[in-house]
């Protein structure tokens, strides 16, 4: 089992940056395959961003594509969401989530993921 803790949202304004971290304990961070998610206000939870155990494969939406960096830092325990350009369409709790590490490729749906974190708010002003 592993425990997730977020940080680094906040309020900016448009075309700006922020980055988000998550730090991982428990269970070994290796053993998991990374992912971030958001939540707008009445919608769905949409994959954003993810990254394999390894951080050989990543993989973004089409909307934060060329805008989002996904990261790890094994020997931190730590996933990382650099967001740059930001647009107040981006506006959202962000989730950090991890699953089993045995995907090949990066899961896009919330049913790849085990462990959830908190969330922290991210809110983009125009």
């Amino acid at each position: 089992q592993v425990q997730l803790v977020e940080s680094g949202g906040g309020l900016v304004q448009a075309g700006g940056s922020l980055r988000l971290s998550c730090v991982a304990s428990g269970r070994s961070f290796t053993s998991y395959a990374m992912g971030w998610f958001r939540q707008a206000p009445g919608k769905e939870r949409e994959f954003v961003a993810g990254i394999r155990w390894d951080g050989v494969s990543t993989d973004y939406t089409d909307s934060v594509k060329g805008r989002f960096t996904i990261s790890r830092d094994n020997a931190k325990s730590t996933v990382y969401l650099q967001m740059n350009s930001l647009k107040p369409e981006d506006t959202a709790v962000y989730y950090c989530a991890a699953g089993p590490r045995y995907y090949t490729t990066v899961r896009k749906t919330s049913s790849g993921y085990d462990y959830w974190g908190q969330g922290t708010q991210v809110t983009v002003s125009s």
